[in-house]
């Protein structure tokens, strides 16, 4: 078993435990295990058929894990919502390092708690925020790393569909232990984005509605963060968009970059293809999908960076075998939870709330 700061041997690869084998087990991080060099999967919990991985052992309950922890170096935890502090909490009694599927708890406070148990017990605990590694967020970065935009003073950010009957599911159910909803679920991903971007936040203002005849959870959300540096940030996550928004649009004092159209990445696995030797071009998009960049009148195209979904797990296989820092911690999971929380109170209370 391997804990953060003490390498394995290079030639024996790290095996790792998946506990769910719905879309986000099948789809993100099956996958994403299996191409990183360093990395086996080794057993997944699951009653459904692995047919893409033939020789992996499959057991019926994350219970069958614990008493073989000794011969597993990594756990993920790609399973409801409602386990992800269950199953956590599990794995690190266990002595088994952790990556758990975003959110990574209903609260802050679960989270942190994590947290501490992880530090307590000497091991590995990240979260799966993939979108830190899309295509698009990995061009505005650098740009604004670059200082293209001069001061960025507005950052608009979307994730939206145009679903209007509700899917069913966990995800849309009502019930208040399956955090369900599109403010935990896509807003996970934009709040941590751009806390990634622009640091804490101070004030979070939110509007959480339920728009579609017979949905339980809210479909229709927007949030407004003012960061500690200044800027502000509006975040849409949506169900009901008739038509989309740009993804991104940021503006500073020099320019502004805009970029509509998602990471190709997530189509890409749905539809079977993975990266590595026999998948060149990965994460690349065509000319056609490029942002621009500009002020006024006078813009230009910019090349997309190519979407590098297996540079987490890459890095998680750093992590366990050298002791580097985790690429993304508990702690960052937990900031961006006070805010999913803040905006709870916000929308329901119809104020701004300061953090």
């Amino acid at each position: 078993m391997s804990t953060p700061g003490t390498p394995s041997t290079p030639r024996t690869p790290l095996r790792v435990g998946l506990i769910g084998y719905g879309l986000a087990g099948s789809v993100f991080h099956a996958p994403l295990i299996a191409a990183t060099e360093g990395l086996v999967l080794d057993t997944v919990v699951t009653s459904r058929p692995v047919k893409e991985f033939p020789d992996v052992t499959t057991v019926a309950s994350p219970d069958d894990l614990w008493p073989r922890a000794a011969e597993l170096d990594l756990i993920v935890i790609a399973s409801p919502n409602r386990t992800h502090v269950p199953l956590a909490t599990a794995a690190l009694e266990a002595g088994l390092p952790v990556v758990v599927d975003k959110p990574l708890a209903g609260t802050a406070a679960e989270a942190r708690a994590l947290a501490a148990l992880a530090q307590e017990r000497g091991l590995l605990l990240s979260v799966f925020q993939n979108r830190r590694w899309d295509n698009d967020f990995r061009t505005l970065r650098s740009l604004i790393d670059a200082g293209e935009l001069g001061t960025v003073q507005r950052f608009e950010s979307r994730f939206e569909r145009w679903r209007p009957q509700p899917k069913g599911g966990w995800r849309e159910s009502g019930d208040p232990e399956e955090i369900g909803g599109l403010l935990y679920d896509l807003g996970s991903h934009l709040v941590d984005q751009a806390l990634t971007l622009f640091g804490p936040a101070l004030q979070v203002y939110a509007e959480v509605d339920i728009r579609r005849p017979g949905a339980e959870v809210d479909d229709d959300s927007f949030i407004a963060l003012t960061h500690a540096g200044g800027v502000r940030s509006h975040l849409w996550m949506s169900a009901t968009t008739a038509l989309l928004g740009p993804r991104f649009r940021a503006l500073g004092s020099a320019a502004g970059y805009v970029k509509y159209g998602l990471d190709p990445q997530e189509a890409a696995l749905r539809d079977g293809l993975r990266p590595g030797p026999g998948s060149p071009g990965w994460g690349t998009e065509p000319p056609s999908a490029w942002g621009h960049l500009g002020a006024g009148d006078s813009t230009r195209p910019v090349p997309t960076l190519p979407g590098d979904y297996p540079a987490y797990y890459a890095a998680i296989a750093r992590a366990l075998r050298d002791g580097t820092p985790s690429p993304v911690t508990a702690l960052e999971a937990a900031a961006a939870l006070d805010v999913l929380e803040a905006a709870r109170v916000s929308a329901g209370e119809g104020r701004t709330i300061a953090l």
